[in-house]
């Protein structure tokens, strides 16, 4: 998700994260056209403004810029997502290697604090309890985070900030929790984790990611967001006998 709100912040920043949050949330669903006079009683800034901060959306994949049409939330597909899974994994896997190599003994710390919150409301929705979705992904999100934290790399980092925000967009649109499976293989990616076992956790990480997309594709429940086709214009009956004489 975007970063947190500063002291300094521009209203364009402002605007800029708010969508952001909204859209990668899914507070804003998929496809949904994004009309500048309405957003701009929401968010409260000016159309120019707002169309910046579309723009900078549209260069992350989050939103749609259709020329003359304005602006969409982007849409989802089964196909998209498991190229966002992909290179999620990519980068993730490569991350964690060299993190796993680099870290020290306050980066396992961080590791287990940011397990035990996540472990912790899992617990509680294995338990049927009921829980904020967005505080759960957040903990889901910083536990893996603190996985590839000290990988070395701001560069590498920010990017697969990015590419797990638009799998974080997935997961919140499809409202998915795989249970006991996903807080299993959270415990392993930890134990890994401080074995510095860097390939285990890789397989891990792969059957993590993609599991979560086929239980997502299985369930169909990215079918209500699909775009609809567009059904041609039927040409009007022609008259019998050719038309007037």
């Amino acid at each position: 998700m975007a970063p947190a709100a500063g002291s300094d912040e521009t209203p364009g920043e402002a605007a800029y994260r708010r969508i952001r949050a909204d859209v990668v949330l899914g507070r804003l669903a998929p496809g949904r056209k994004l009309g500048l006079d309405g957003l701009r009683g929401t968010y409260g800034v000016a159309i120019g403004t707002l169309r910046e901060a579309l723009f900078r959306l549209a260069t992350e994949g989050l939103v749609l810029a259709e020329g003359q049409r304005g602006f969409a939330v982007a849409p989802v597909s089964p196909e998209d997502f498991r190229e966002v899974a992909e290179l999620r994994l990519l980068l993730e896997c490569h991350a964690v290697a060299a993190s796993f190599a680099a870290g020290d003994l306050d980066w396992e710390g961080g590791v287990v604090a940011a397990h035990h919150k996540l472990a912790t409301l899992e617990r509680r929705l294995l338990a049927g309890e009921k829980a904020d979705a967005a505080q759960w992904k957040r903990y889901d999100r910083e536990f893996h985070q603190a996985l590839i934290a000290a990988c070395g790399s701001e560069t590498l980092l920010e990017t697969y900030a990015a590419a797990y925000d638009r799998f974080l967009r997935y997961q919140m649109v499809a409202v998915v929790f795989r249970g006991a499976a996903a807080a299993e293989q959270h415990a392993a990616l930890l134990d890994c984790a401080l074995a510095r076992d860097a390939p285990r956790a890789q397989r891990i990480l792969r059957d993590h990611v993609e599991g979560c997309v086929e239980h997502v594709v299985q369930a169909g429940t990215l079918a209500p967001f699909a775009p609809r086709p567009r059904v041609a214009a039927q040409a009007a009956p022609r008259r019998a006998g050719g038309g007037a004489r």
